[in-house]
């Protein structure tokens, strides 16, 4: 994941409120077994409509977006966020989002900002008066300016420091290996533990024997 810290870009206005996940990307998607290529499905439904905001050519190629209030409540799903980020944005700023939709975008590198509603008003008045406008987003002092405004957006402190880290969940992970394989070096023989992965190639072991006993072809 990569860091942030400063983000500069268009910003899109989309005066759209309690938007849930399956607006943002409908279920039908979901049933895609990779975690990219998710820019075509974002907002699908509402693209059908020419005169949707993300149709329209000044707006093209977008890093911000700034959202009505109640953005990405409903079911829980990671796609959400995969599809705004595959479709180029990095931030998401609004008054009001879904707890969930806003723990997986910190964790998958999309910064979500809370502002005041009349904050975002001023900003999606901004937007509209100077199409294609640029804003830019300040992660290290939560700040977004466009044009002569800029306001202080809300972002909690762990989240701010992953994002600045770029530190996914594995990433965070691996931060404390030296200290994981000292704990699984101490402890008792006796306790369950994970088995070493199963090597399928080499004829003798259960993986490559189960999968010749199934039929299949040894990678």
């Amino acid at each position: 994941m990569e860091k942030i810290n400063r983000i500069t870009g268009k910003a899109v206005p989309m005066r759209r409120s309690n938007v849930d996940t399956d607006q943002i990307i409908p279920a039908v998607f979901l049933k895609r077994v990779t975690k990219t290529g998710f820019d075509d499905a974002l907002f699908s439904s509402w693209r059908q409509d020419p005169d949707f905001i993300l149709n329209r050519p000044e707006y093209a190629n977008p890093k911000v977006l700034v959202v009505g209030h109640d953005f990405g409540t409903g079911s829980s799903r990671e796609h959400a966020v995969w599809a705004l980020r595959d479709y180029g944005f990095r931030v998401v700023i609004g008054s009001r989002f879904g707890e969930i939709f806003r723990g997986n975008a910190g964790k998958q590198g999309l910064l979500v900002g809370v502002l005041a509603e009349d904050e975002v008003e001023r900003l999606w008045e901004a937007i509209e008066a100077s199409p294609g406008i640029e804003a830019e987003v300040s992660l290290e002092d939560r700040t977004i300016s466009i044009g002569e405004l800029t306001f202080e957006f809300q972002i909690d402190d762990y989240t701010r420091w992953r994002l600045m880290e770029g530190l996914d969940d594995i990433a965070l992970t691996l931060r404390d290996e030296d200290a994981i394989t000292r704990f699984e070096r101490k402890r008792p023989s006796w306790m369950p533990k994970t088995l070493p992965a199963l090597d399928d190639t080499q004829p003798g072991t259960l993986a490559g024997d189960l999968i010749e006993m199934s039929g299949g072809t040894r990678a």
